[in-house]
């Protein structure tokens, strides 16, 4: 048990909360790691809006991500804890790749037709759909952690630090989520895209196991990301106002 009080045991320590819940120097930190964290994780936004569009009502993709929440957080702190081990776990990005490359295939191969038939009988298995997702959330959340610890855990080898940092950044990138999923349900034009920015996010994370070891720089995602969402729009409002004027062509016939 000692390797356990060894890796867990600063965040059971009251005084070292309190030097860092006082402290302006480490608020400072804690700032720069959400930031760093909401770069990392702005593929994990958009992997969770998708995710969530498999759930039929809003209510149920909002309680998903709030239960996620709380198990991201669980595992946040897990992980931290296990930081100095992490960077064996190439296996794990592997894994998520594979199954962001089999939901991009899934998403693509099937008619929304056929999506709904799916939806309607997955409600017959012994796991419920809406904790099914859930599970995925969480999973996801595992292999996008990676990343986030070890960027964080180079800044601060305080692992309340790190700790708090990720907690914001989390719950901001949740935040993010949301609103992409909102759009998503206005703009359908943005759940194709964000599958097209999913396949990237696999490349990505296969590109970065230590075989390959090709980072592409956070940054430059991000702007991908945001080239592609504007992208989208102009694509919606083209679409859009070819429509009306149809509309007004065979009114006016």
């Amino acid at each position: 048990m000692n390797w356990v009080s060894e890796l867990y045991g600063p965040f059971f320590d009251a005084h070292n909360w309190s030097t860092v819940i006082t402290s302006g120097s480490d608020w400072l930190i804690i700032l720069s790691l959400v930031t760093i964290e909401c770069l990392l994780s702005v593929d994990n936004a958009v992997v969770l809006a998708a995710q969530t569009q498999a759930l039929p009502t809003k209510v149920q993709r909002e309680k998903s991500l709030f239960y996620g929440l709380w198990g991201a957080y669980l595992f946040r702190f897990l992980i931290i804890g296990l930081g100095t081990y992490l960077i064996h776990f190439w296996e794990i990005k592997v894994i998520g790749s594979l199954y962001l490359i089999y939901l991009v295939y899934s998403f693509f191969r099937k008619t929304r037709v056929v999506r709904t038939k799916k939806l309607a009988s997955e409600k017959k298995h012994h796991i419920p759909l809406f904790w099914s997702v859930v599970a995925q959330i969480e999973f996801m959340d595992v292999v996008f952690s990676v990343d986030s610890v070890l960027a964080s855990l180079a800044i601060s080898p305080n692992p309340v630090i790190v700790l708090i940092g990720g907690m914001i950044g989390i719950l901001a990138m949740r935040g993010v989520a949301e609103i992409i999923m909102k759009l998503m349900s206005k703009i359908p034009e943005l759940q194709p895209m964000a599958y097209i920015l999913i396949a990237i996010i696999a490349l990505k994370l296969l590109l970065s196991i230590p075989m390959i070891d090709i980072e592409i720089p956070a940054p430059l995602f991000g702007v991908i990301v945001i080239a592609a969402v504007v992208i989208t729009l102009i694509i919606h409002y083209v679409r859009k106002d070819r429509k009306k004027a149809d509309e007004r062509r065979d009114n006016e016939e």
